[in-house]
């Protein structure tokens, strides 16, 4: 937890403490802060945070803000005997304020006539938990500047030394509101293996290592629960400390007004299902009619008691030896290293192992014991309350039957189908879904969440999917004839002919198309009335080059790096970075490539790249601010960029910028790498609009930058101020909203003051409502998911710019993304029918 600046909740003289005319505060029985003598009539919030108190008189307020800072705030002396008269709430106790929210109206002079000073202590009322470095006092302040600095308070720790070295103890209280959960327990592991001592979280009496993320869930901490956290070794008390801290931050999941309720889990699209059919979540896009098949998959027979516990313990060992080998194979796209490498984490956690030892030691055979240690595990994950961990307990029972293969010398079964199978299933693994054939064609599941490696998977392959139907699935029996509509969220059975028929057209109609637009994806991407617009790829790998170039890609629009830098002990050399983009840049055959340096940090961390713990990473050191402040990485990744031939291929392209200062920064020092390395070619610098600052800035920064591509996932929930990573507000993030719009039209406007290209690297550029708004607000290139290229030239090559610029007019007036999608799709039944 950094430095927290409380700001002043009212205008006037700001004064020290001791000036207020009543021991109480002046003498700190309540705390320490500042006291303002006030020139405005409104209190206002001097931090986010929850209405802890408002006192029936409605004339003192107390907050809970950020690091669980209490602030008070009490307006004039004696004001309690006015009995609430002169004072107007405008908030309640529970209620989630924001900075310079308005608190509580007051009469200003009818308060100061009835009591002996309107001076408003605001004071700190857990001091010990914070101390104040500077405060703003003798001079007028304003609502919303700066008034009380605060740092936290060393935590108090207890060092014991003995025979077996220092053991340090801390004591934290827990202030996330689903307590450690998946991604707390993550970023604690994470935390604690920077740090040579073990370290360990005891509560009542129970201990887990900090770098099991399983048996740390195990504990069951809760919010508002106090446990130690203990370390040994010779950095101990720099790892209690460090622990401590982040825990203290809240992990940017503090205490809200909805505590204890569950997180949000996957909910079907539809509210009214038509008869017999079944509503689910859109976990992969499209629509095909086939015939049901389920997939049962019997457990594998391994015997309950062993042959003896070292025979047993060899087993498992050779059987992990075996497994590791398999998860380090970095063949096959980025998808399937992701599956890997979290099967991997799963393979290494040390408490999932223990358990399984555990279970040896206690007769049972090493399959037995593995099975039981993994179904235990995933029960504890499913629990939880978290919907996104609860989808990764697929991933555990997967890896149990690899190893359950391993230890008994069999083979997964060739899963064989018929042309034309919509695969129904209570859950699929992830090795089942990449050893599917060509003949299924959809996948419906019971269970599952969007957000699984399922569901990835199936959207890599270009399989529709739909999850989270619930038990109503199992009534649908073996062969029924199904239309799978997982754009729509829904799921027909046994339809009627007229509706079949309908069906038939429809999959008849996409067919034709996708085979036009396939059969013309090498011709260069023209609207219909002659305007070029370049049609690129979005990339991540080598193999997504090799799809990219297949489908008639014109050049990648965006690279993304962080692939390389992720999941690793220590960062990529320059040899590594060079490999991957002389690679990409040789299936791309001299097309252009568009390299995004490093966007990691915020929801991407690197272990090994020292960012402190943040309170709000998404607005905190990411993007090209780690390459300025790691000047070593940002200089070996321009090295590498540079060194790829033919030179001149490769464009440079600077992520999260949101100043000129950042651009003209890494102008600088690509500059000085080229001297270095007595290169003379130009080299393409632009930069990725993805903040509210760039879009509105954007003619100023377009005198320094050569292009702007516009990264809409991000300017998205920047400028809506809704976390993408977040379900409780994930429904309401649409690209398509005015304010999105308005922004884009900025950047187009701003870089054609000085005839520099807009382009589109986000996920609006595969949205076939959202692609004539882009082009009709001036946007040149669109850089996609790498098989919706076709379809993408297809459309554009349907589309008058004049048509989409009168469009794109009409969207930019009207008031809800509601209403342009509804907009959108009334151009797309005139002009695309």
């Amino acid at each position: 937890m950094g430095s927290i600046i409380l700001t002043s909740p009212l205008q006037g003289w700001a004064t020290a403490i001791d000036d207020v005319p009543d021991a109480v505060f002046s003498g700190r029985l309540l705390g320490d802060g500042v006291a303002i003598d006030p020139l405005g009539n409104v209190l206002h919030a001097p931090c986010d945070g929850e209405v802890l108190t408002l006192h029936a008189s409605h004339h003192a307020v107390t907050l809970r803000g950020e690091g669980g800072v209490e602030v008070l705030m009490h307006l004039g002396i004696d004001t309690v005997a006015l009995g609430g008269k002169g004072f107007e709430p405008l908030v309640a106790v529970g209620d989630q304020v924001t900075r310079g929210q308005p608190l509580v109206r007051f009469d200003l002079d009818g308060v100061a006539q009835a009591v002996p000073s309107l001076m408003t202590p605001v004071i700190v009322t857990n001091g010990d938990r914070f101390r104040i470095t500077r405060s703003e006092t003798g001079k007028v302040v304003g609502v919303g500047e700066g008034l009380i600095y605060l740092e936290p308070a060393e935590p108090a720790l207890e060092v014991k030394r003995g025979d077996q070295g220092m053991r340090v103890t801390g004591k934290v209280r827990v202030p996330m509101v689903h307590g450690i959960h998946a991604r707390p327990a993550a970023r604690i592991g994470e935390a604690a293996r920077a740090f040579v001592a073990e370290s360990w979280i005891v509560k009542d009496g129970c201990e887990a290592s900090t770098r099991s993320p399983i048996a740390l869930l195990k504990l069951g901490v809760r919010l508002h629960d106090e446990v130690d956290v203990v370390a040994s070794g010779m950095d101990a008390e720099a790892a209690v400390a460090a622990l401590i801290a982040l825990i203290e931050g809240g992990m940017d999941e503090h205490d809200d007004p909805h505590a204890g309720e569950p997180s949000a889990v996957p909910v079907p699209m539809v509210t009214e299902v038509p008869e017999g059919a079944l509503a689910g979540t859109l976990a992969a896009p499209g629509y095909v009619l086939g015939r049901a098949r389920w997939l049962r998959v019997k457990d594998i027979d391994v015997p309950r008691d062993g042959q003896g516990a070292d025979k047993e313990s060899d087993r498992l060992n050779q059987a992990l030896d075996v497994m590791r080998l398999r998860l380090a194979d970095v063949s096959g796209d980025e998808t399937g290293a992701a599956i890997r490498r979290a099967h991997a984490a799963f393979l290494e956690d040390p408490a999932l192992q223990l358990d399984a030892y555990a279970r040896i030691r206690q007769g049972r055979d090493a399959g037995h014991a593995w099975r039981q240690a993994c179904r235990a595990t995933a029960e504890t994950m499913r629990n939880m309350g978290d919907a996104r961990f609860a989808e990764r307990a697929d991933d555990l029972i997967d890896l149990e039957r690899q190893m359950l293969h391993i230890l008994t010398g069999t083979q997964e079964e060739a899963l064989r189908f018929a042309p034309g199978t919509i695969l129904l299933a209570d859950e699929l693994l992830p090795s089942q879904v990449m050893a599917l054939d060509a003949n299924v064609i959809g996948i419906v599941l019971e269970r599952g969440g969007p957000t699984s490696h399922v569901a990835i998977l199936a959207a890599t392959m270009g399989l529709p999917a739909l999850v989270a139907v619930g038990d109503a699935l199992g009534e649908v029996a073996d062969d029924a004839t199904l239309i799978l509509d997982a754009d729509g969220g829904v799921l027909h059975v046994d339809p009627a002919e007229d509706a079949l028929a309908d069906a038939r057209a429809e999959v008849a109609r996409r067919a034709v198309a996708r085979e036009a637009a396939v059969a013309a994806a090498a011709e260069n991407c023209v609207s219909r009335d002659g305007v070029r617009i370049e049609a690129f790829a979005n990339l991540g790998s080598v193999e997504d080059a090799e799809i990219a170039m297949a489908h008639g890609a014109e050049g990648s629009g965006l690279l993304r790096t962080e692939f390389l830098f992720l999941e690793r002990d220590t960062a990529p050399t320059v040899a590594e970075q060079a490999a991957l983009y002389g690679a990409v840049a040789a299936k791309l055959d001299g097309r252009p490539l568009i390299v995004r340096l490093l966007d990691i940090g915020g929801d991407k961390p690197a272990s090994y790249l020292p960012i402190a713990t943040e309170e709000n990473p998404a607005l905190g050191l990411r993007g090209i601010r780690v390459g300025l402040a790691m000047p070593d990485v940002l200089d070996e990744q321009l090295r590498a960029i540079l060194s790829v031939t033919p030179h001149g291929q490769c464009r440079i392209m600077v992520p999260m910028v949101a100043s000129v200062a950042e651009l003209q920064a890494v102008r600088a020092r690509v500059t000085a790498i080229k001297a270095e390395m007595g290169l003379s070619h130009p080299v393409s610098v632009g930069i990725m609009v993805e903040t509210p600052a760039a879009a509105v800035t954007a003619a100023t920064l377009a005198r320094h930058a050569d292009f702007l591509s516009i990264g809409t996932n991000d300017l998205t929930q920047y400028a809506l101020a809704m976390d993408r990573g977040n379900p409780a507000v994930a429904a309401g993030i649409d690209g398509l909203h005015p304010a999105v719009l308005q922004l884009i039209a900025l950047t187009t406007e701003g870089a054609r003051a000085h005839k520099r290209w807009v382009g589109v690297c986000g996920g609006l550029a595969s949205d076939r409502l959202a692609v004539p708004l882009l082009l009709g607000l001036g946007v040149t290139e669109l850089s996609a998911a790498p098989r919706f290229v076709p379809d993408l030239k297809a459309l554009v090559r349907r589309l008058s710019i004049a048509d989409c610029r009168a469009h794109a007019e009409h969207a930019l007036q009207l008031e809800s993304a509601a209403e342009v999608r509804a907009l959108a799709r009334r151009f797309e039944e005139e002009f695309l029918a």
